[in-house]
């Protein structure tokens, strides 16, 4: 599902607990071409401290917008701030935590 209130995606992205406090959502984020040089992923890596599996995408230049399966996992805050971050850079996030469909 696409989350309509991109001010609202930390709070809409289902977390799934797991031990130690760790969480891990799976989510599918379109990166505008404007965006493709922005290195988004490095920093949910190195301000956020997040765990980041990139499961599929599909990005080039002069190819239109990116498309990126992601599998994000670190501390609920952390996951939070993160996902945060990319609502911050106007990017469209799904949440596929609960989605079994394997792909685009």
């Amino acid at each position: 599902m696409m989350i309509e209130n991109q001010e609202s995606v930390a709070e809409s992205i289902e977390i799934t607990e797991q031990s130690d406090r760790v969480t891990k959502v799976s989510i599918t984020m379109r990166v505008p071409e404007s965006n493709h040089r922005e290195p988004v992923i490095s920093h949910l890596v190195s301000d956020f401290g997040l765990v980041v599996n990139i499961t599929a995408a599909v990005l080039g230049e002069n190819q239109g917008d990116g498309w990126f399966n992601l599998e994000l996992e670190g501390a609920e805050e952390k996951v939070k701030s993160g996902l945060a971050y990319l609502r911050e850079r106007n990017l469209e996030v799904w949440d596929k935590t609960n989605h079994t469909d394997g792909g685009w």
